[in-house]
């Protein structure tokens, strides 16, 4: 998959009405600071398009990016900052939990994990909502870089385990320094890209 074209089309905040959108939506979800922004950036081939921060909670929007005119790419605020208002959480929980049961677009969740810890409760809780929703997620792991290469099969066990995933649901490595896991991920949304496409043209047909 090659990215030509980029632009961050819509910004909606807590009590924004979702866009209508025509195109296939790709959705990040993570907890804050694991590393979210790094890999959409990596994968639009983009330094900073997508805002990075050393301070955790900072995307308190949901972020749509056009791709090629093709799909776009949707930034869900990251969870789990512990200095964040209860108030605060519980708004975004809402508007996350919006996005998964009306989008008509979403056909893929990435959800990002950190290689090198155990999923935590927000995580688990996080996953098993995309799959009540009828999504199955796929699991990246991030920081890979951050561990030898004989611990990450080791923290991959452990992250199955701890989120129960569905049997089969792919676990990717992938680091934002080396890219690491960018091309297996490049793979996958193609393919949603080309069934949503041969779903559409279907659709029309009937």
């Amino acid at each position: 998959m090659h990215i030509k074209n980029v632009n961050l089309e819509t910004v909606i905040g807590i009590t924004s009405d979702l866009p209508k959108n025509d195109k296939m939506e790709v959705a990040f979800a993570g907890k804050s600071n694991v590393g979210k922004s790094s890999l959409i950036n990596a994968l639009m081939n983009r330094k900073s398009y997508a805002r990075t921060s050393q301070q955790p909670g900072k995307t308190q929007t949901i972020n749509f990016y056009n791709i090629n005119s093709e799909l776009y790419f949707v930034d869900l605020p990251g969870y789990g900052y512990a200095k964040v208002s209860l108030e605060t959480k519980q708004k975004w929980g809402k508007m996350i939990d919006r996005y998964l049961m009306k989008s008509e677009m979403l056909r893929l969740i990435f959800l990002l994990v950190d290689i090198r810890h155990e999923p935590s409760e927000n995580d688990k809780n996080m996953y098993d909502w995309a799959v009540r929703y009828g999504f199955n997620p796929i699991i990246i792991a991030t920081k890979s870089d951050k561990i030898s290469r004989s611990q990450r099969q080791k923290q991959m066990a452990v992250i199955r385990k701890k989120l129960n995933v569905i049997e089969g649901t792919p676990i990717i490595p992938f680091s934002a320094l080396s890219k690491d896991g960018r091309d297996e991920i490049y793979e996958y949304i193609q393919a949603s890209l080309e069934a949503f496409s041969e779903e559409s043209i279907h659709g029309n047909e009937n």
